[in-house]
């Protein structure tokens, strides 16, 4: 599958509500969150008012123009930090693929165009939460560096250092 990774841009903000959406865990046999979840504060934080100064994303884009999945990067404070939140320093990851588009190197690409930006950036630190039970998940980000440092409610929280 042919694709390209660019920035997001304003335009994108609908498919980046999409991919928050996609994000949500939910394991197999278990039915679908509903739709209006995302617009509870704890998890629309993801998006709401993106392009907010910090905030850094990218997207995969088909040679139709078709959006695949997404990986961004928002700062938090701890009056608002977010499931993976570890600092105010420290950026929290999010990700998704629609799914017909995981398992085919996507995501280990989109992590490496954030990587390379936040070493250029001089970031040194990532965070995310993932549920245990998304094993493939877990997987790509401990390729990454990944390491778990603590479970909030149902996920672990993991950081990596920025090289």
């Amino acid at each position: 599958m042919l694709y390209t990774i660019r920035s997001v841009e304003e335009q994108d903000i609908p498919f980046l509500w999409e991919m928050l959406y996609e994000s949500l865990y939910v394991p197999e046999g278990q039915p679908p969150f509903r739709r209006e979840i995302i617009r509870e504060p704890d998890i629309a934080k993801y998006v709401e008012g993106w392009g907010r100064e910090g905030d850094l994303g990218y997207i995969a884009v088909n040679d139709k123009g078709e959006h695949l999945g997404s990986v961004t990067l928002r700062y938090f404070d701890q009056s608002c930090g977010g499931f993976g939140y570890v600092g105010a320093d420290v950026p929290e990851l999010g990700m998704a693929l629609k799914a017909e588009y995981r398992a085919q190197g996507m995501g280990k690409a989109l992590l490496k165009r954030l990587f390379e930006e936040l070493s250029l950036r001089k970031v040194q630190k990532v965070s995310l939460s993932v549920d245990p039970d998304n094993a493939a998940a877990v997987k790509l980000y401990k390729r990454f560096g990944f390491k778990e440092i603590g479970i909030v409610g149902t996920s672990i929280t993991m950081v990596a250092e920025i090289e």
